[in-house]
């Protein structure tokens, strides 16, 4: 307690002792006030979400206009199906999103065919497809079911945006592509989710990347990896127009989420004082900066984390190899130690001849027949058609493109025996 003044003499140096005594307990008290404030700013900035692993919790998000809501056109699975993230078994079904628009059938195909074969965990596929393609992901996706069982289920979405900013989304960066922005506002009761872009394969299961959310502190939403290893070689170190994360950006083509947490959040950002929900940042977001943004949804991403960067999980680069990773020369060394975990075929790389161990590696998932021998039928093809690539610097390093896949294939190969 603060001492009271004295009326009983003592003089000056009394009265120096009461002053500096005064003015320690007012510095105190202004410490204390301070503190508090810090921890109320603190617990307004998040709102922890439940435990990121707890996949069948619901986030109430705001509703999309009537018009924006999708039904599910399709719900097919092996057994009964229950609603994606209600089930009895949400907690160890794991969720994986895709949008699939134009000629991207097969190379969706394929992607899906590395997730299901390699994964331990049954899994729920959301695809997000054009009218036209429903039919034919259906039919595929049927013909799957006597090799796995009940190992996979799946629901097929309309591509769907805000009615009256449809236009606008469906033409940002390619086509469909932004309609990741809204599956935390779409899937309202999935409580985590991977989302891929279609030309991602798996080469290790899929349940290694989803034991990330184990991961994440109480702040982070979502994980996803650096756009670059090297700065001299970044794009958004050199060219960007507008914030992005950390020295070199992020890449969302492999993007996990906690939509809970997403939903529940106020983001800080560089339009107003005011945090903002998800929903209400998007919109804004891209008005400001539509003239300086080239990836897209990409850099509205990198934006939002620019500002909130305590909000993201980085996971290292071989979660998300990309010819950038080798083509210049090898620039991923996790990738080197322990091989890649998961190949990411940008720029068109699995239909042209420019990257032929990329090429290589997709024709080998795309062409394994299912239930045949992996090892004869899927690894050894594979290494003869790496030899062929050495003359290019991705093909110098092919065994990294295989020392991971190896161990996912002999498993796959244990499983297929044990008739599982």
């Amino acid at each position: 307690a603060c001492p009271r003044r004295s009326h009983e003499g003592g003089g000056g140096e009394a009265m120096r002792h009461y002053r500096r005594a005064v003015l320690l307990c007012s510095l105190l008290a202004l410490l204390v006030i301070l503190y508090v404030f810090n921890e109320i700013a603190e617990a307004e900035e998040e709102v922890p979400g439940p435990s990121p692993r707890v996949a069948g919790a619901r986030g109430r998000g705001v509703d999309l206009p009537a018009a924006a809501r999708p039904e599910p056109l399709n719900r097919h699975q092996v057994g009964t199906w229950s609603p994606a993230g209600t089930s009895k078994n949400s907690s160890w079904r794991m969720h994986l999103a895709v949008v699939a628009c134009g000629q991207r059938l097969e190379e969706t195909l394929t992607m899906l065919k590395s997730a299901v074969i390699f994964s331990q965990k049954p899994l729920h596929f959301h695809i997000f497809a054009e009218d036209e393609l429903h039919a034919k992901f259906n039919s595929s996706l049927e013909t799957w079911k006597t090799a796995f069982h009940q190992k996979f289920s799946h629901t097929i979405y309309p591509i769907t945006f805000p009615a009256e900013t449809a236009v606008v989304w469906k033409k940002l960066f390619k086509p469909c592509a932004s309609q990741r922005l809204f599956l935390p506002l779409i899937l309202k009761n999935v409580d985590s989710l991977l989302y891929v872009d279609t030309d991602i394969l798996f080469l290790r299961p899929m349940d290694d990347i989803w034991a990330f959310l184990e991961d994440f502190n109480h702040t982070q939403i979502a994980g996803m990896a650096p756009e670059h290893e090297e700065p001299r070689i970044g794009w958004y170190n050199r060219f960007a127009r507008h914030p992005y994360y950390g020295k070199t950006g992020i890449n969302s083509g492999v993007m996990l989420m906690n939509m809970t947490r997403i939903r529940k959040k106020y983001f800080k950002n560089d339009m107003t004082t005011a945090r903002l929900k998800w929903e209400d940042i998007l919109l804004p977001l891209f008005k400001k900066y539509k003239l300086n943004i080239t990836w897209g949804d990409q850099d509205l991403l990198n934006i939002i984390f620019h500002h909130n960067p305590e909000s993201l999980f980085i996971f290292p680069c071989q979660w998300n190899y990309r010819p950038d990773h080798c083509m210049y020369g090898s620039n991923c060394k996790p990738a080197e130690d322990v091989g890649i975990f998961v190949l990411h075929g940008n720029r068109g790389v699995y239909h042209d001849e420019k990257q032929p161990a990329f090429r290589a590696m997709y024709e080998a998932i795309k062409s394994y027949p299912f239930g045949e021998d992996p090892i004869r039928s899927l690894l050894h093809p594979l290494e003869k058609e790496l030899q062929k690539t050495t003359n290019t610097y991705c093909g110098r390093i092919h065994q990294v493109f295989t020392q991971q896949l190896r161990k996912s294939v002999r498993t796959l190969q244990g499983n297929i025996s044990r008739g599982r």
